[in-house]
């Protein structure tokens, strides 16, 4: 079943109206944060049950993915400790329990789930904390979540 999350994943990043937006990362020298929000709706039944998500169209999944950079590779998944907060444009905080999966072909995903409205916009602050790194890596991204 694990397996299938990446490709699950890079299909509802793709198939979002907003597919240019779906998909963003952020590079930090030998790093790279690979980062995506989308309605848990857009994953299969059999994948969500799963991983343990539950499917709606009003609650959103956030998938954050760190790779360090390897030359003629796409990069190699990293452990990390990911912590993120999510603020809606009316000044409403929500901390979003992250958890990681690990695939059996060595990717490694953190994902958390929050309740969204038709329409409404989050700022989601990503704090990622790699083992050896003396300084954070800090992302900041707008998303905004259509239920209807």
């Amino acid at each position: 079943m694990k397996p299938i999350l990446s490709l699950v994943l890079l299909l509802a990043a793709l198939s979002s109206p907003l597919a240019v937006e779906a998909q963003q990362s952020q590079d930090f020298g030998e790093y790279v944060v690979h980062y995506n929000a989308f309605n848990t709706n857009l994953i299969p039944p059999q994948v969500a049950k799963g991983y343990g998500i539950q499917r709606s169209s009003s609650r959103a999944l956030l998938n954050i993915t760190v790779l360090k950079k390897v030359m003629n590779t796409p990069g190699t998944p990293v452990t990390a400790n990911v912590t993120v907060s999510a603020t809606n444009l009316t000044g409403q905080l929500r901390e979003v329990e992250m958890r990681e999966i690990k695939d059996s072909g060595d990717a490694v995903y953190y994902i958390g789930e929050l309740p969204v409205h038709n329409l409404e916009t989050y700022r989601f602050d990503v704090n990622v904390e790699v083992a050896g790194e003396p300084e954070p890596f800090m992302v900041r991204f707008t998303h905004q979540f259509f239920t209807e």
